[in-house]
């Protein structure tokens, strides 16, 4: 029984209770008033019931709108500009061909932010001595704690050997290695974002993103195609013609995210002053509604399993695959970004149709760190990034093979699981209803 009905039957059998033992007892004016509570108690319930039932129609209906054969079509077409490394004419080709999908799609307020990007040398990560010690653990365990990842997080079991394939003969496709063979350039760069207007507070909104560069001489599928391919499919069903929100969503596609989140420090920096403002004031538009939450989808296909003593990694999705929603627990809204995971976590639970969700606190490397200590943040992946993806759990990461014929429908069902979770809990906290 719904939870709201199920209260005001409570409330009312109580009523109805007191009045069969002290009936004799009571006026006639009291019995009135009594009657008229139980009637208010009823109607409250069965209208939150009610008001529930037809959300949750709504989502249902949407998820059924996130169609397998549609995310895969788009993330195939985001392959066809190859690793879409920043600072080349293929990353610029590809966001051309991702603001007109936007407007094809829907999401015609489509605009773009400028900023520079001057690369600065990285320091280079000293090469990793041994990965696996033979000695085993203290208990007499073959292999168990193994280190520290990024964002706090422990691994531990085998881990294999991970970085940045930078050897182009490592591609062997000669025409995707001839695609991908125009270096990057310091320079202007752009960034494409799309929003979904509120009907009723239309200057509060949550950021839903994923980055569209990648590297490592693939198809930079799974990091971030797999993410990128996400939002644009969000994007989508958000701004179909019977769906109106009360709140706004923007779908922001960053660049830059490789060579240290650039895209989205550069969106911070130049859009954080501006949130809430009305302009021109009276016209009831707001070029940056105020941050509510934003949501990040970083490599959402792969999840195979721990590598095995020889470093090889399972070639099939393993049965008890799930998507990680992870926030951090250091940052300054811990309190908040984890409500907010837990939140997606239950739109999982009761919608999600092929994967679970899991919740983290070690949210790092990805779009949302930047945010992180303005509104609360979480980023939805394949595996925990600091003690999975940085153990080496997903082989295919910056590597030539992160191609869209490596991965399996078991893999992509994956990725769409995240879509449908955080299509779920979005849909619920901007009011999202259908037009009738």
């Amino acid at each position: 029984m719904p939870p709201q009905l199920n209260a005001a039957l409570i409330i009312g059998g109580a009523i109805i209770l007191r009045f069969i033992i002290h009936d004799r007892l009571m006026r006639p004016s009291i019995k009135l008033v009594g009657l008229i509570v139980l009637t208010t108690a009823l109607a409250s319930g069965l209208f939150a019931q009610s008001h529930a039932e037809q959300q949750a129609d709504s989502v249902r209906t949407l998820i059924s709108r996130l169609n397998l054969e549609r995310y895969k079509s788009t993330l195939r077409g985001l392959t066809q500009f190859g690793d879409r490394r920043q600072g080349t004419k293929r990353n610029r080709d590809a966001i051309d061909w991702i603001e007109a999908k936007l407007k094809s799609d829907g999401c015609t307020t489509t605009e773009r932010l400028d900023y520079t990007f001057d690369q600065v040398p990285r320091t280079r990560r000293p090469p990793e001595g041994l990965l696996n010690s033979p000695d085993g653990t203290s208990t007499g365990g073959r292999i168990g704690r193994n280190g520290s990842g990024p964002g706090g997080a422990s691994i531990f079991g085998y881990r294999r050997r991970t970085g940045v394939n930078t050897d182009p003969m490592a591609q062997p496709d000669e025409a995707l290695r001839t695609l991908n063979s125009e270096p990057a350039t310091d320079g202007p760069r752009q960034e494409v974002f799309c929003t979904k207007v509120g009907t009723s507070h239309p200057d509060e909104m949550f950021i839903i993103g994923a980055h569209m560069d990648g590297h490592g001489w693939g198809e930079a599928a799974n990091d971030d195609g797999s993410g990128t391919a996400l939002v644009m499919e969000l994007a989508r069903i958000f701004n179909a013609t019977d769906v109106e929100t009360d709140r706004s969503i923007r779908f922001v596609l960053w660049n830059n995210e490789e060579t240290g989140l650039n895209g989205a420090r550069a969106y911070v920096e130049q859009r954080r002053e501006l949130q809430g403002q009305e302009f021109p004031p009276g016209s009831g538009r707001y070029p940056e509604p105020r941050w509510l939450g934003m949501i990040q989808h970083d490599m959402l296909l792969f999840d195979h399993g721990a590598p095995r003593d020889d470093g090889t990694v399972s070639r099939r999705q393993r049965p008890e695959a799930d998507v990680n929603i992870e926030f951090q627990s250091n940052s300054e809204l811990a309190n908040e970004s984890r409500d907010l995971a837990f939140l997606f976590k239950a739109a999982s639970d009761t919608y999600a149709t092929d994967y679970p969700a899991t919740v983290g606190p070690h949210m790092t490397n990805t779009d949302s760190i930047p945010f992180m200590n303005i509104v609360p943040s979480i980023s939805l992946r394949e595996n925990e990034r600091g003690a999975h993806i940085g153990a080496g759990w997903d082989p295919h990461w910056h590597q030539p093979t992160d191609l869209y014929v490596t991965f399996t429908d078991d893999d992509f069902r994956l990725g769409l699981n995240a879509g449908q979770t955080t299509l779920a809990a979005i849909a619920q906290l901007v009011g999202a209803r259908l037009l009738r």
